[in-house]
C-alpha cells in the first residue's frame, strides 16, 4: 500500500474512532479560512453575527472554558468560512486587516451597515469597526460602476465624493 493509500486507511480510521473534525480535516484537500480571535467575546459576537446576517451558519462551537466561555467555533458568513478563538488575552483586531462586504445596493448598504455599526464606530470611504473591534468595509458593486465610468471627470467625481463619505450612498457617487 503506497502514501495515498495509507492517508485512506488513515482517514478511515479517524472516522472510526471519531476524531474530530479538526484532526480528519488534516488528511483532507488545502482549505482557506480566516482566523480571528475574540478577547473573550466570541460566544457574544457569534449571537451579534447570527443577528446581522441571516445566512450565519454555526459549524462547531467549544464552550468548554471557565464559566461556559465559548473557547473556539467555526462559523460561516455568506458562504465564508471563519474560524475563531474565544480565549481571552488576544491582541486588539487592526483595521490593516478587514471583512470585505459587497453588497448589491443602497437598502443592502444601509441594512447591513446600520447593523454591523451598532455598538462599533464608523470609519471612512465605506469601511467600520464593529463592536468587538472587527474592521469592515461595506461596499455596493454600484460603486465600482461609477468608480470604472470611462469618463474620467464623472470617475474621478466618485472618488472624490467616496473619500468624504463614512457608509457609501450611491446617489452622491455622480452629479
Amino acid at each position: 500500500v503506497g502514501w495515498l493509500g495509507r492517508c485512506q486507511h488513515l482517514v478511515i480510521l479517524a472516522a472510526r474512532w471519531e476524531m474530530s473534525a479538526a484532526i480528519t480535516s488534516l488528511f483532507s484537500m488545502a482549505h482557506l479560512k480566516t482566523f480571528l480571535w475574540f478577547d473573550g467575546t466570541l460566544g457574544e459576537a457569534l449571537d451579534f453575527y447570527a443577528k446581522v446576517f441571516d445566512s450565519f451558519s454555526l459549524h462547531s462551537a467549544d464552550r468548554s472554558g471557565p464559566g461556559g466561555l465559548t473557547v473556539g467555533a467555526e462559523f460561516s458568513i455568506l458562504g465564508y468560512d471563519i474560524m475563531a478563538m474565544g480565549w481571552p488575552g488576544s491582541p486588539a483586531f487592526s483595521s490593516a486587516s478587514s471583512l470585505f462586504l459587497s453588497v448589491d445596493g443602497q437598502d443592502e448598504v444601509d441594512r447591513y451597515w446600520d447593523a454591523l455599526i451598532r455598538g462599533g464606530t464608523p470609519g471612512q470611504c465605506g469601511w467600520l469597526t464593529d463592536k468587538f473591534g472587527l474592521s469592515w468595509q461595506v461596499i455596493p458593486v454600484q460603486f465600482g460602476e461609477h468608480t470604472g465610468n470611462t469618463d474620467p471627470v464623472k470617475s474621478s467625481y466618485a472618488w472624490t465624493a467616496m473619500r468624504s463619505m463614512t457608509k457609501i450612498v450611491i446617489a452622491d457617487l455622480f452629479e
